[in-house]
């Protein structure tokens, strides 16, 4: 029998040390707690700052804290991570946590890679053009062989997380890609010359809705939080959004062709957008809960070595989009997996009746509509 219902695969964010680029950028000794430790509440009842319990403030040069984490994520049932890896025609940035994991062989934790293959503007911030570029994206048939190259690397470590024995490779903009079919057939053709399995390639759709399989992609990625789907995302200030409700408007729509399910924990970029964030109310533990809880259903068709649930996020923390346990919420949304994913005849007998009451626990806040966006005056 296997061990959990679903296979749980937690993006992780690599951006947890100082780097060159960042200082230049951002200013000397920037991190992702840079913004995290600013934060402030922009209303009555927002939930900021969220300060880390369990881990601290870490710094992911630091071994130990790497084990520590994959210590957390597989006592609460996640399988693997999900490493973000950004490539930039043959440059790597953010690659030393990753590239430590992998030369050390620890911590013994499985892992697969998403390549983020996305320009770089000061927009990510919140305070500056999509014009104003610090790291461009490039792609070429070289690249593509090289890139590859480097991957195989990554794939052929037992550690990595594999679907019908190939590998997992995630890309984040796919419709980018120049030419997506000639990519995934350099990657195919490469593994196959260098006698490594195909990779398993997944599309994620948070930017275009189709079926990727029509440029050389094994499956769509049902990526969360869909904010596209929302009323009013880009608009100026503070935009405000139900996390149930908005969850079921992202579910709505109906595919004729094969997709794994993600769920994002919760979401509130103010920490580096400010006044002009998005910020996902009643998205606690109880409603993460019963959409997880759904999602694991959705998937107990597939045989198990297919049954992928993305979860967005391990440790997102200035996006507010975190399982890594803060001081508000503890170890509450891992508990919420691990009660989730346990096989049904392990779990306690309450756990039906409690995710049936938490799909309906939606504390609304005053005089905030979902779907309207909410500025600051």
């Amino acid at each position: 029998m296997n061990k959990t219902r679903a296979r749980l695969i937690a993006f992780y964010l690599p951006q947890f040390y100082p780097i060159p680029e960042n200082d230049r950028w951002w200013g000397r000794g920037f991190t992702e707690w840079t913004n995290v430790a600013k934060a402030r509440p922009l209303f009555e009842g927002h939930y900021q700052p969220h300060l880390p319990a369990n881990l601290g403030f870490y710094d992911l040069r630091v071994p130990e804290v790497r084990e520590a984490q994959a210590n957390l994520a597989r006592s609460y049932g996640i399988e693997g991570f999900c490493y973000w890896h950004y490539w930039f025609h043959g440059r790597q940035i953010l690659e030393r946590p990753f590239a430590e994991v992998l030369s050390s062989g620890r911590p013994d934790f499985p892992f697969c890679l998403g390549w983020a293959n996305e320009t770089w503007s000061r927009r990510w911030h919140g305070s500056g053009s999509p014009n104003e570029i610090l790291q461009e994206q490039r792609y070429s048939i070289e690249d593509d062989r090289n890139h590859i190259r480097w991957l195989i690397s990554a794939f052929a470590d037992p550690r990595y997380i594999k679907v019908g024995g190939r590998p997992l490779l995630l890309v984040y903009r796919p419709t980018d890609l120049p030419d997506a079919k000639r990519t995934t057939d350099v990657f195919r053709a490469e593994c196959v010359k260098q006698g490594v399995p195909e990779p398993y390639l997944l599309a994620s759709n948070s930017h275009k809705d189709r079926d990727y399989r029509e440029l050389g992609f094994d499956r769509t990625l049902e990526f969360e939080p869909q904010l596209g789907l929302l009323p009013g995302p880009n608009e100026d200030g503070l935009k405000i959004y139900d996390y149930v409700m908005a969850r079921q408007r992202m579910a709505s729509r109906k595919r004729d062709f094969p997709i794994y399910p993600c769920i994002f924990v919760r979401w509130d970029n103010t920490p580096r957008r400010a006044g002009n964030g998005i910020v996902f109310i009643n998205s606690t533990p109880e409603n993460f809960e019963s959409g997880l809880e759904r999602l694991v259903e959705f998937v107990q068709s597939e045989p198990y070595d297919k049954r992928l649930i993305f979860i967005n996020a391990w440790n997102e923390w200035a996006e507010g989009n975190h399982l890594e346990p803060d001081l508000r919420y503890g170890l509450r949304y891992l508990e919420a997996v691990k009660r989730v994913n346990e096989p049904k005849q392990e779990a306690s007998t309450g756990q039906e009746s409690r995710v049936l009451r938490a799909s309906s626990q939606v504390v609304r806040a005053e005089n905030i509509n979902f779907g309207r966006p909410f500025a600051l005056r």
